[in-house]
């Protein structure tokens, strides 16, 4: 198993938004791939999200509840895209140390 300073940030929290890890040396295994893919996903909406943000901004016509939704949105793509940059820094730091 990984050291304690080597355990991943997984891109999910548990039941009182704290955060999960995974304790693992296969980055091949079930829960590895199925953290990068949901990283993945997460990354891909908060692009979406900023795609229809641009938009938004550009059109004359959006409405304040349209603009609460989009921020409220953002906001989550936001907070996903933080966990997923910590966990993948994490994980380069720990595989430099490793490696040096």
């Amino acid at each position: 198993m990984t050291m304690s300073n080597e355990l991943r940030l997984l891109p999910w929290t548990g039941p009182d938004g704290k955060p999960c890890f995974l304790s693992t040396d296969d980055n091949d295994g079930h829960m590895s791939r199925l953290a990068d893919n949901i990283e993945s996903v997460q990354l891909g909406m908060a692009t979406e999200l900023l795609d229809q943000a641009i938009d938004m901004l550009t059109a004359a016509d959006t409405s304040p509840d349209d603009m609460r939704l989009l921020v409220k949105g953002l906001t989550g793509a936001l907070r996903d895209t933080l966990r997923v940059a910590t966990s993948r820094g994490h994980r380069l730091a720990t595989s430099e140390t490793r490696y040096s």
